[in-house]
């Protein structure tokens, strides 16, 4: 091979080499390329099984056949426990009776034609969705006329440019102090509402990651029937407080930090059910969460009554969690 052969032959190679290095350095740029390079193949087959063994019975027995649009798309951090929500609900449907569940994540679907044929839109783990302003009009048309609402974890960290959608949620992020590797207590605020028969009566322990919301966003206990809250009594729970990332945030005493974790209410004619559970991929088959969010779902169908009246106006005491040696 002569000098110039081996010349270009370099240079081709270099070229090349810049290419696929910078191909890679931009990485996936629409949502479907993003979607799949983040999720793979999850959840496994493995996953699947513990999911599917770990379904709860449905409280309550449907008026009538219910249809849920379950939205999925991200605009922010996308989490990896997405498709195992997805197939969670599926296999709730499947089993349960409860409704049935369409999947979706393109913008298109949220028309008053398409969205007539549905009970409830359930945003699954979204972040940072962007409605047109018709789309805007036509889910809070959807809730206010009659039907359901449902979030689950990141749908509290949506909707940055549209404050409506932040206060129908009920809040947006401002952190999560409590990340997906700790175990943290939860009590029970409201121990015997219908929507929390799935813990018994007594708080408890759970590995998730927990929010907090902006608090010139949240819509407060005067508006909202909070049902779980992190028990900030536990020095676990107050120990993540201590990063320097948040001191500005907290109070002398961080056991008077309010820190709702799901809650529900009426809108207009219809409800909403938000639970801040659904961080870690798993906890899609923990059957005692499944049923805390089943019940929240079938609220927001219309299928099961629960006390919904604001948190501020009702005679509650909470159920602490007790030690997490126990």
């Amino acid at each position: 091979m002569n000098k110039l052969a081996i010349t270009l032959s370099v240079s081709l190679l270099a070229v090349l080499g810049t290419t696929l290095a910078q191909k890679k350095k931009e990485g996936p740029k629409t949502w479907p390329e993003k979607a799949a390079a983040r999720f793979g193949d999850n959840p496994t087959d493995v996953a699947k099984e513990e999911i599917a063994a770990n379904i709860p019975d449905a409280t309550a027995q449907p008026k009538s056949d219910r249809k849920i649009l379950a939205f999925w798309r991200c605009e922010g951090f996308i989490h990896t426990s997405i498709p195992f929500g997805n197939y969670a609900l599926k296999q709730i449907a499947e089993q349960t009776g409860a409704f049935s569940v369409d999947l979706a994540d393109d913008y298109s679907v949220f028309t008053e034609e398409n969205l007539a044929d549905y009970d409830a839109i359930l945003f699954n783990n979204t972040t940072n969705l962007v409605p047109s302003e018709s789309q805007q009009k036509v889910i809070l048309d959807f809730i206010n006329n009659g039907k359901g609402i449902i979030g689950i974890h990141a749908a509290g960290d949506n909707f940055k440019q549209w404050e409506e959608g932040i206060a129908l949620i009920g809040g947006v992020f401002n952190g999560h102090p409590w990340t997906a590797g700790g175990t943290w207590a939860f009590k029970l605020d409201d121990p015997e509402n219908t929507l929390n028969a799935a813990f018994g009566g007594e708080g408890f322990w759970h590995k998730d990651e927990i929010y907090w919301y902006k608090p010139e966003s949240f819509q407060g206990r005067e508006r909202l029937r909070v049902l779980l809250s992190l028990d900030m009594s536990h020095p676990e729970n107050a120990k993540p407080l201590k990063n320097d990332k948040f001191k500005d945030k907290v109070p002398a005493d961080p056991t008077t930090i309010d820190v709702p974790v799901s809650w529900c209410r009426e809108v207009g004619k219809g409800r909403l059910f938000y639970t801040n559970l659904g961080h870690n991929d798993m906890t899609f088959a923990n059957e005692t969460v499944l049923l805390h969010m089943l019940d929240g779902i079938q609220f927001a169908l219309g299928d099961l009554e629960a006390d919904a009246i604001p948190s501020s106006e009702a005679k509650v005491t909470a159920a602490k969690a007790p030690p997490l040696s126990q």
